[in-house]
């Protein structure tokens, strides 16, 4: 097995937790997954190298996912509405309201939110790898995270179980 091949294994559920948080999709997740594990293998001596490629490849992923890049195939076609599904749990429900609150927010403020509060990560860290300035990072997280409330609406906390 190769370094690569070894890296991809052991990176790849963690690359998809983020991609999925980011796409809010199975299938884009996947795609971005698949694309962020190509552009790193095209730079594998240049990612191997590097201090911490686990974050150089994150790095990528979060950019990819910011620039758009990827397109929808000829093939595919995408639908309102998703399949019918058995009846859901009270966490599904949450997980889905939230998904769709940020699905509503422009790739760079998504891609804020969840790097920030899902990932957990610092502000210094979210803009290096975003490429932006602290401030950008502070300014975008705040104005997306009142979008979120003010979609979700103030009864929301309460449904959720949060005490505050």
């Amino acid at each position: 097995m190769s370094d690569f091949e070894a890296f991809a294994l052991a990176r790849a559920a963690g690359l998809y937790r983020s991609a999925w948080l980011l796409c809010g999709d199975h299938h884009a997740a996947e795609d971005l997954v698949q694309e962020t594990l190509a552009r790193a293998y095209s730079r594998w001596d240049r990612v191997s190298g590097a201090d911490n490629p686990d974050a150089y490849v994150q790095t990528v992923l979060f950019r990819t996912f910011v620039t758009g890049r990827r397109r929808l195939s000829a093939g595919e076609v995408p639908i309102p509405e998703p399949p019918e599904r058995a009846a859901s749990a009270h966490d599904h429900d949450v997980r889905m309201t939230l998904l769709d609150a940020l699905g509503d927010l422009p790739r760079a403020d998504r891609a804020v939110l969840v790097m920030r509060y899902l990932l957990d990560l610092d502000v210094a860290s979210v803009a290096d790898r975003l490429g932006v300035s602290e401030n950008a990072v502070r300014s975008r997280g705040s104005r997306a995270l009142a979008r979120v409330r003010e979609r979700l609406g103030a009864d929301f906390l309460s449904t959720t179980g949060d005490p505050r």
